[in-house]
């Protein structure tokens, strides 16, 4: 491809947008109620803090075009968008709304975005499609890095990392994308499970309402591994499925696994063995009975499945020091559930635990690429904004196409958000005029005349 002429340009033409696909977004946000929730539950003290109605709708939508910080919020002004959208806000104005927040308000709006996604659910039933079957809720968390030490609650964690530590829990179907279910920001030094029981619990009411109705399973790593995060699961009334940690009792019960309990397994795609460094195609998996937090008192005590699997390692002479000449031979990896499904695939269901991951690499691809502000509580309340606008995202990506339905936001949004147009009003009628020969022409209308037929049913 070859530039054809030689061009001027200006910056002239006020009724072009460089979002067109925020209209239809947005208006599903209406249609699922995302201004009344805000109106009847976030109520912000001081003149910095009032309009959360009109505030937070604008930082959902700037996140959903592709903002990651407040000064990006600025391409919600400008050329035709105020046809487009009314009350909108400065960056400025969205930034000083934020640090007006205390933590009792971020919960409030923990509790919007909660609500949200039922709606969403409800309206969209592919958002959550077999969910009154089977529903997964993956946990895990992140550090968000920051620069300087100007930051509140930043600190040095696991990682090594100075930063913010972002907990997320999503939402997931064996046939459809992840939502998000809860969030929570903590400081940057907490621990991976610090806090996680309250949020799951959180997260398991949020799934049942928004539909998951069957069995769902909580799953998460080994840094999640404790007796509180298992308890906060069945409370619920979810099943668990763990990583467990290879103390001296768990690398016990695996030494008691008869030889011949092993069953090979082979992996229609290789995964990547992080110890190990390298891709396996095959593992051989069995299982033990096993009681696990024996510490704690009788009544604490948790007797479920030891799922194990594991692969021969290529340096046995790096194993740790210790173990017996059939932990030495073969690098081992367990699982603690109470799922109800065969050996085999209760241990491949827990390796989806992946799910969680993609939904964090998707964040940090936007809204999460900064945490944009010094005040805690404001960057607390971004993250739970960014929750929102990946959930309106995953909306219209279902609404639009079964391929939008699975793809990344990040295709979502150049496909169908970043869609140039330019605003005519014909015979008082307010009309877009989009790029002809538009690739995704035939997914975004769908989006589209969805979201134009809610408006006129609620007209």
């Amino acid at each position: 491809m070859r530039v054809s002429h030689s061009f001027s340009a200006d910056f002239d033409d006020p009724n072009l947008v460089s979002t067109a696909g925020l209209l239809p977004v947005m208006g599903l946000a209406e249609d699922a109620g995302l201004h009344e929730l805000l109106a009847d539950r976030v109520s912000v003290p001081g003149p910095a803090g009032a309009n959360a109605a009109v505030k937070i709708p604008a930082l959902v939508a700037g996140m959903v075009a592709g903002a990651d910080s407040i000064s990006d919020m600025g391409l919600l002004r400008h050329g035709g968008m105020g046809r487009l959208f009314t009350a909108g806000r400065a960056p400025t104005t969205l930034g000083t709304h934020l640090r007006a927040y205390t933590f009792g308000h971020v919960r409030q709006l923990d509790a919007v975005s909660s609500r949200l996604l039922a709606n969403l659910a409800d309206r969209v039933p592919g958002l959550v499609a077999g969910a009154d079957q089977v529903a997964y809720l993956d946990v895990d968390d992140t550090i968000r890095q920051t620069h300087g030490y100007a930051k509140q609650g930043t600190g040095y964690g696991y990682s090594g990392v100075r930063g913010l530590n972002a907990q997320l829990a999503t939402l997931s179907t064996p046939t459809v994308a992840p939502v998000i279910a809860a969030t929570r920001l903590r400081r940057g030094s907490a621990a991976s499970a610090h806090g996680a029981p309250r949020l799951i619990a959180e997260a398991v009411a949020t799934a049942q309402k928004a539909g998951a109705t069957g069995t769902i399973t909580v799953r998460a790593d080994s840094a999640y591994y404790n007796r509180d995060v298992v308890a906060a699961a069945r409370t619920g009334g979810a099943r668990f499925s763990i990583t467990a940690r290879m103390d001296p009792a768990v690398t016990a019960a695996i030494s008691r696994i008869p030889e011949e309990d092993w069953v090979g397994i082979e992996y229609p795609q290789a995964i990547f063995d992080e110890q190990e460094g390298r891709w396996i195609s095959d593992a051989e998996v069995a299982e033990i009975p096993y009681t696990a937090f024996t510490s704690r008192r009788k009544a604490e005590h948790v007797t479920a499945r030891l799922i194990v699997r594991r692969v021969k390692r290529l340096n046995p002479a790096g194993a740790p020091v210790g173990q017996d000449e059939l932990l030495t031979a073969y690098r081992h990896h367990a699982v603690f559930t109470d799922s109800s499904l065969g050996m085999l695939e209760a241990e491949a269901s827990h390796r989806d635990h992946a799910i969680v991951e993609q939904v964090i690499a998707d964040l940090k691809n936007g809204p999460l690429a900064h945490l944009p502000s010094g005040v805690f509580t404001a960057n607390a309340a971004w993250l739970v904004c960014a929750a929102m606008a990946f959930n309106l995202t995953r909306a219209a990506g279902v609404i639009a196409s079964k391929r939008h339905a699975r793809a990344r936001t990040a295709t979502i949004r150049a496909q169908l958000i970043q869609v140039p147009a330019r605003i005519a009003n014909h015979a008082r009628k307010w009309r877009l005029h989009l790029p002809t020969a538009w690739p995704w022409q035939s997914a975004w209308e769908s989006l589209f005349d969805r979201a134009h037929a809610t408006a006129t049913a609620i007209a």
